[in-house]
């Protein structure tokens, strides 16, 4: 898989939040979307991850932002994490990472000296006409959301 690039149409969404609300990038039309992928609900990088956005949300709301969340974790799951660290933004269950593969966001990674296929720690910034205006694919956990504001 290749990430998106820069100015390309993004992938419609299809699936549901925490909730069990569908989530379509359509319904954002008009709107900026931070959307990230990330591999697993409730672990230390990924908890980083969401804690720095939850942090920054208002100000990521001031600068016109909507923050959707993407693992292959089961809705369930998403509330549990959501109610957990007081997520203030949207997790969309991606349990047949058909999104996850739409955006490129899976493939090789290693651990720990071992090969394996997962989510590829990746973020979109869409904008308000539905294309892709930035890729993060080097992360930084604790420091997401600054990246995200300087960009």
């Amino acid at each position: 898989m290749s990430l998106l690039e820069v100015g390309a149409k993004a992938p419609e969404l299809s699936g549901v939040d925490q909730e069990g609300k569908p989530v379509r990038l359509k319904d954002y039309q008009g709107r900026k979307v931070v959307l990230y992928f990330y591999p697993k609900d409730d672990t230390p990088g990924c908890t980083a991850e969401a804690c720095s956005l939850r942090d920054a949300h208002d100000e990521l709301r001031e600068s016109g932002y909507e923050v959707i969340g993407v693992s292959p974790d089961p809705e369930g799951k998403h509330r549990k994490f959501v109610d957990k660290y007081d997520l203030p933004f949207r997790l969309l269950a991606d349990p047949d990472k058909q999104v996850i593969k739409a955006y490129g966001a899976w493939g090789p990674k290693k651990f720990m000296g071992r090969e394996f296929e997962g989510v590829l720690r990746t973020t979109y910034l869409i904008d308000e006409g539905g294309r892709i205006a930035r890729v993060i694919d080097k992360v930084k956990t604790k420091e997401h959301a600054r990246q995200v504001l300087e960009g």
